[in-house]
């Protein structure tokens, strides 16, 4: 006898309840363990140099290669970080500590910046740190925000409008940084909240890709523990990230790196740095799928050139004036801001990323030095500078920024040996 609608509806609704019911009370897929790993033991030091302010006698500690010389452009300047400089001329600079932005310009050419010639044009922006230009707006970035304004010929700015929020709470790397990319979406990196563990939110330990009118966002590249400094090669278009290492690994591990920064790829943090080397002060039990570290690094990317461990990359700009030697054209300044552990201080430098015929990367080299010294008296390292940011200058000079005492630092070629 044929069964009815409801007779049939009956039937199929058991069936399912009883396959529910077997799911419910199967074992569930056992989590595989983690891999053993043999015991690592790591000597770390806490090093931090004396903080000294900036003093002009001090000048004469300070090293660039012939030919070169440095001058200061202006004190005063506060927690002095990134920097943009406009075609006439006008700077644009962020302030961390102040959460604010302040527009410059050596209006008598003299070559200084007065008090004078320097205003604040925004503030209360949280922890407000890169900044870029497009269509006549400033883009800044602080700790979840990134914020719009219009610009005016006289470097004011319009109240600052959200452009997109909700990012990662800041954690232990609150400097974010910002650039617009050649395919006309905005860049942004956002670092890890802790030193070497994985972090539940995806966008921590990333460079992110926004839409021109910030409304969608994509991961574009993950494993990169702070990566403050990136940006395109001018001639070959490669996008190229300088990432921090992880602290309390000793000395001289992990390296600082450069990277190749490639959309949907990983680049190992917090297992793995440098060319896919394993971290052996890493739990391995953290790795997603259980898997063992060697082979979860073999699957990452790999850097294309290191530095001196702890060094800490904080903006990472390209030469595009003419006054400096040709062979530097199109070469990456990078600041290095200087390590806090490690037993003979790193960086407190600004270097130089030397890229070869091809405008492939070939090593880093020092450009200028002599912030951190170890006393003759006391045998103590001292340091009177925190360099940030670093921007190729309108006459082709190159300007860097000391956060530490406020200080905006000159670069010039005058030739000669």
């Amino acid at each position: 006898m044929p069964k009815s609608t409801s007779q049939l509806a009956l039937l199929t609704l058991s069936a399912l309840l009883t396959a529910t019911a077997l799911a419910q009370s199967a074992p569930p897929t056992p989590r595989p363990l983690p891999p053993s790993e043999p015991p690592a033991t790591v000597t770390a030091t806490r090093n931090e140099p004396t903080a000294l302010e900036f003093t002009p006698d001090k000048l004469a500690r300070l090293k660039v290669p012939a030919g070169f010389t440095l001058k200061v452009m202006a004190t005063g300047l506060g927690n002095a970080r990134m920097l943009h400089v406009m075609p006439d001329g006008g700077i644009y600079l962020t302030r961390r500590a102040q959460n604010d932005v302040w527009y410059m310009k050596d209006v008598n050419q003299d070559g200084k910046i007065e008090a004078t010639e320097r205003k604040q044009v925004a503030q209360n922006l949280k922890l407000a740190h890169g900044l870029d230009v497009k269509n006549n707006k400033l883009y800044v970035v602080g700790e979840k925000t990134i914020w719009v304004m219009d610009m005016a010929r006289d470097g004011t700015l319009s109240v600052p409008r959200v452009f997109a929020d909700g990012f990662p709470d800041a954690g232990q790397h609150p400097a974010r940084t910002l650039k617009w990319g050649p395919d006309g979406y905005l860049y942004a990196s956002f670092g890890s909240t802790n030193n070497d563990a994985p972090t539940p939110n995806p966008e921590e330990a990333t460079i992110l890709r926004l839409s021109p009118d910030g409304k969608t966002r994509e991961v574009y590249a993950r494993g990169l523990r702070h990566t403050i400094g990136f940006g395109w090669h001018p001639v070959s278009g490669v996008l190229y990230g300088a990432d921090q290492g992880s602290d309390w690994h000793g000395d001289n591990i992990p390296p600082e790196e450069i990277n190749v920064i490639e959309r949907g790829k990983n680049y190992g943090w917090p297992f793995c740095y440098g060319d896919k080397q394993p971290d052996p002060y890493v739990n391995v039990g953290n790795i997603p799928g259980k898997v063992a570290k060697e082979a979860y690094c073999a699957a990452t990317q790999g850097s294309v050139l290191t530095y001196t461990a702890h060094a800490a990359a904080i903006a990472l700009n390209y030469y595009t004036g003419a006054q400096f030697p040709a062979e530097m054209r199109n070469d990456a300044f990078i600041a290095y801001r200087g390590s806090w552990n490690r037993a003979e201080p790193s960086g407190y430098e600004i270097a130089r990323l030397v890229f070869d015929g091809q405008n492939k990367p070939e090593r880093i080299e020092p450009f200028v030095t002599g912030f951190v010294f170890q006393d003759a008296q006391d045998g103590l390292w001292k340091q009177f500078g925190r360099v940030a940011g670093v921007a190729t200058y309108t006459d082709g000079s190159l300007l860097f920024t000391d956060d530490q005492s406020g200080v905006l630092y000159r670069v010039m070629y005058t030739g000669g040996n």
